[in-house]
């Protein structure tokens, strides 16, 4: 269900992307300089290039490469970024936009940050050379410098994955960290109560780390033994990530019945190694995992889970912005996508 956020901040008339006229008026030089100092090796004097350089970083302005042979300044095509092309979630999410994006005669250039907020800077800097008509981005943690490019180039963004308290523009997400807590609570429910979890240490990977805040909160309300924690530093985390932070959490804590996984893929690296040590899956340990990827429903047992319709994230997200392109509203959309736990074989 699409709500408005009762914080969404009102925008005033259709906002313009700065141009290199805005730069020359401010820099009070013309065009024509501005132009040239954008130029390797070009003859403006250093102080000139230096006070041009502070206005463009001040007001977000992207050099238009594409400006001479788009009189419309429509380019036709909509941004996207995902941590990684080998996630099948984020894969559906671009299949889901991309679907909506065709229907309306837009094209989608696609990137993908390998979970680095430094390299989303960079590609999104990049792409608004090419002027998108709108971005779509997963997670709600960027650099400031990202927020600033994205709120000065005036287009619609969307924010997937997450459920950010002040989001760019606007959001199709939910908490990871409602949805983990929900999973610890299902298993406590069925009489697990030594629960660990196995996931990723690094900041990097926001949803990562919103899930082991879920995970702690909810073993703090139902009062549950505490630390039976394996992260890794680096994102993603691997199938062999998870038969080896399995091994690790048995060693550390023998009498863990239960453990959470940051995704399926980790979950599904822990049930291999309970096969390895010929562990019985529920019986000495349940497992569960994240995501609802295919190998979920096709292990053996098949793998409790976390389900998100990631075809959906795209497809809303990319109704959000062509409802946007066609009469931008004067709130940000806040479109809460629900998330449900599959209780299948290993719990």
């Amino acid at each position: 269900m699409r709500v408005m956020d009762k914080n969404d901040k009102l925008m005033s008339d259709k906002p313009t992307q700065s141009t290199m006229a805005d730069v020359a008026r401010l820099a009070g030089v013309s065009a024509m300089t501005v132009s040239r100092a954008l130029r390797p090796n070009s003859a403006i004097a250093a102080q000139t290039r230096a006070r041009i350089f502070k206005i463009i970083e001040d007001i977000g302005y992207v050099p238009d490469m594409t400006a001479g042979g788009l009189s419309s300044r429509k380019s036709g095509f909509i941004a996207a970024l995902v941590p990684t092309i080998n996630n099948s979630n984020f894969a559906d999410t671009a299949r889901g936009l991309t679907e909506v994006l065709s229907a309306a005669g837009l094209q989608l250039l696609l990137g993908y940050t390998d979970y680095s907020l430094e390299r989303e800077e960079a590609l999104i800097e990049a792409m608004l050379r090419r002027r998108p008509e709108g971005v779509m981005l997963t997670g709600s943690i960027h650099t400031e410098r990202t927020r600033h490019l994205l709120k000065n180039a005036h287009i619609p963004v969307v924010e997937t994955w997450d459920s950010p308290n002040d989001p760019i523009n606007h959001m199709v997400g939910f908490s990871n960290a409602e949805a983990t807590k929900a999973m610890v609570h299902h298993l406590h429910a069925r009489g697990y109560h030594e629960i660990g979890f196995i996931g990723g240490g690094s900041t990097e990977d926001t949803r990562g780390s919103d899930r082991l805040a879920g995970y702690l909160a909810a073993v703090a309300e139902l009062n549950l033994p505490a630390g039976r924690v394996i992260t890794y530093g680096l994102p993603p985390i691997s199938i062999e990530h998870g038969g080896e932070a399995l091994s690790m959490l048995i060693a550390a804590w023998p009498n863990v019945d239960a453990v959470v996984c940051v995704s399926d893929l980790s979950a599904f690296g822990a049930l291999s190694e309970c096969h390895r040590r010929g562990l019985k899956v529920p019986q000495n340990i349940a497992i569960a995992g994240f995501g609802d990827f295919d190998l979920s429903r096709w292990s053996w047992p098949k793998l409790t889970t976390v389900s998100v319709n990631a075809i959906e994230i795209g497809r809303r997200s990319g109704s959000i912005l062509l409802e946007a392109l066609k009469a931008p509203s004067a709130y940000n959309q806040i479109d809460r996508v629900a998330f449900s736990i599959i209780q299948r074989e290993t719990t």
